[in-house]
């Protein structure tokens, strides 16, 4: 009776489980709870450890050398224009004529000047040679010195002058005045931000337009200093341009800015796009990633 009592007494606290019963579900408990424990770490470890290759976002460029602002040492009125925007030109191609007296009154007086520098040369030379043989006193020859010097200084001037408008000399030996400034593009490309009408006045230093050749462009990334390590040059890139689906396009890095910025920590980096594409514009935003 005693012993039945104490059966009964047993499964009653193992709510109805013998002994051995609740060991084993203890154990399956335990092992669950390592498993999960064990599954949770290997998740973290795996988000941690296989890191995502960044993406970076940057925009469509081309390079200083390839981009020209067409501007005059000499204003005046476009007497005829003959470009348009997005218009494709040739390095040398006629794409104004600037209408303006001063240049008028330049080439003579660069003519002139060429002329009388020749006369005074000669005159020097023979005043000099009077000198040594003592048939000419030494004022006449300073003076004669003096005079050609001094010419030679305002033929240089206006030359000079004329040579930074572009305008050819042996053209105006040749075939005289000019009445129009005659100006060409100095590189070949695409006409961009056209600021001029015809008729209107240009004063000097003014911009007339943009030329951009984009043969040639360039992809510049904003990189932050935690994935600066990454950008090396040479290093391969691969990027999207917005706008073109899915396509990819593939470039290499050949710049690394030094400086960072204050504002958002964040350095430029410039890479040489391998393949360029027609629709390809600068200012195209892309999202890029290094290989």
């Amino acid at each position: 009776m005693a012993a039945t009592l104490f059966m009964m007494a047993a499964c009653s606290g193992n709510g109805g489980k013998s002994e051995t019963e609740t060991e084993t579900a203890d154990s399956l408990a335990i092992e669950k709870t390592n498993s999960a424990e064990k599954d949770s770490v290997d998740i973290v470890s795996s988000a941690t450890n296989v890191a995502k290759s960044p993406t970076f976002n940057g925009l469509m460029m081309v390079e200083p050398q390839q981009q020209a602002t067409l501007s005059m040492t000499m204003g005046g009125k476009i007497h005829s224009l003959k470009i348009l925007p997005g218009q494709s030109v040739a390095k040398g191609q006629l794409l104004a004529v600037i209408d303006n007296p001063e240049y008028i009154e330049l080439q003579q007086s660069y003519l002139d000047a060429s002329a009388q520098l020749e006369y005074l040369s000669q005159e020097y030379e023979r005043q000099r040679t009077l000198g040594e043989k003592d048939a000419a006193s030494q004022k006449k020859v300073q003076q004669s010195k003096a005079d050609y010097l001094s010419m030679r200084s305002r033929y240089q001037a206006a030359a000079s002058r004329l040579k930074a408008l572009g305008v050819n000399l042996g053209q105006i030996q040749q075939q005289g005045i000019q009445p129009y400034l005659s100006v060409y593009a100095p590189i070949s490309g695409y006409i961009t931000n056209l600021q001029v009408n015809l008729g209107s006045y240009v004063d000097a230093g003014e911009p007339l337009c943009d030329i951009i050749n984009k043969t040639q462009p360039l992809i510049q990334l904003t990189v932050y200093e935690k994935d600066i390590a990454l950008m090396t040059v040479g290093r391969a890139v691969e990027f999207r341009v917005n706008g073109m689906g899915k396509q990819t396009f593939q470039a290499a890095i050949i710049s690394v800015e030094q400086a960072v910025d204050q504002k958002d920590y964040s350095i430029k980096v410039y890479a040489r796009v391998k393949d360029s594409h027609p629709s390809f514009r600068p200012g195209m935003y892309v999202r890029a990633k290094v290989k």
